[in-house]
């Protein structure tokens, strides 16, 4: 494609951006003009990249410039910019990358239903995915013998396991996304094993006798980590594929351009973490809630999770 084609497709994008940045912020529409400035954004890297005519990589610098100021303005960042990105970006941009969710979603599930059955029927299976000692401990945590469940622990350390499990939360859905800058296999690779993994342990602690406590530790929580580590997946998956299939743009200029699209998802998804982080300390392990509240409750969680995706807000 030419200067002059390239100009002429585009144009009339650069001119809707353009009389938007003369309206007032009130009546801009947030989720269009969000898209006219990426847009603009990836013309202006493809048009330094091609060498085109200095008129029209001056039009896209001063239009994406003023754009900028607007989207990132200083005011912006505070709490209510926070709150938005939550309520507003964040499952706008997982509704955006459905295939990659669904992806993401596929490679961690079924691994996980795969695996959990076959170990139930062979409880040895186990073993191959983790050392007898360790299979031990998934016993002890489950067993009738325990004080907190899910963890050997004494009940006074629920502060302190809320902090574990942050970290273990975050790094397990860290490297699903910073690994997709492996042309995406570093996130396939790592959903699928953490699918293998859950379903081997799942299986036999079922097949000890132990499902009953199991499943009702899990279910909770389960309903922000599970669709957390997920959607940080499938942002990995997007990131790769920026990678491995970067169009007419130069491949690190497409990568930032897929990192700054799902950055609302990995922040929202890092807030799940930490939700499920506390169901899996104060709720999920106590002992002395009955099993038929914590189904209650982790029903109400995931409908919750489904309703906030799948609704559509109205951007303030």
């Amino acid at each position: 494609m030419t200067a002059l084609e390239f100009e002429t497709a585009q144009a009339p994008k650069w001119s809707e951006l353009e009389k938007l940045l003369a309206c007032e912020e009130k009546q801009l529409d947030p989720g269009r003009f969000l898209d006219l400035y990426r847009m603009c954004c990836e013309h202006l890297v493809l048009a330094q990249a091609r060498g085109f005519p200095a008129n029209v990589i001056e039009r896209l610098s001063i239009v994406t410039a003023r754009a900028h100021q607007i989207v990132y303005r200083r005011s912006e960042f505070g709490l209510a910019r926070v709150l938005r990105v939550l309520a507003v970006t964040f499952p706008q941009t997982v509704r955006s990358n459905w295939k990659y969710v669904l992806a993401a979603a596929a490679l961690l599930m079924l691994p996980a239903i795969a695996i959990g059955v076959a170990t139930y029927f062979r409880p040895d299976m186990v073993l191959s995915v983790v050392d007898s000692r360790i299979a031990a401990e998934f016993e002890q945590m489950y067993g009738p013998a325990a004080k907190s469940i899910g963890h050997a622990r004494d009940s006074g350390d629920d502060l302190s396991m809320f902090g574990f499990y942050i970290m273990n939360n975050i790094g397990i859905a860290f490297q699903c996304y910073v690994t997709g800058v492996l042309f995406g296999l570093g996130s396939v690779f790592f959903l699928f094993w953490n699918g293998v993994y859950m379903g081997a342990i799942a299986g036999y602690v079922t097949a000890r006798g132990f499902g009953a406590t199991f499943f009702s530790f899990v279910a909770t929580h389960s309903a922000f980590e599970l669709t957390a580590i997920a959607l940080c997946g499938a942002a990995g998956l997007r990131v790769g594929r920026s990678i491995l299939l970067p169009g007419r743009m130069a491949r690190l200029a497409s990568m930032q351009v897929a990192a700054r699209d799902t950055s609302s998802m990995v922040f929202g998804s890092a807030v799940m973490l930490v939700i499920a982080a506390a169901f899996e300390a104060f709720w999920s392990s106590a002992v002395w809630v009955m099993p038929a509240a914590k189904y209650a409750c982790a029903a109400a969680c995931w409908i919750l999770v489904v309703l906030f995706f799948v609704r559509r807000p109205r951007a303030s």
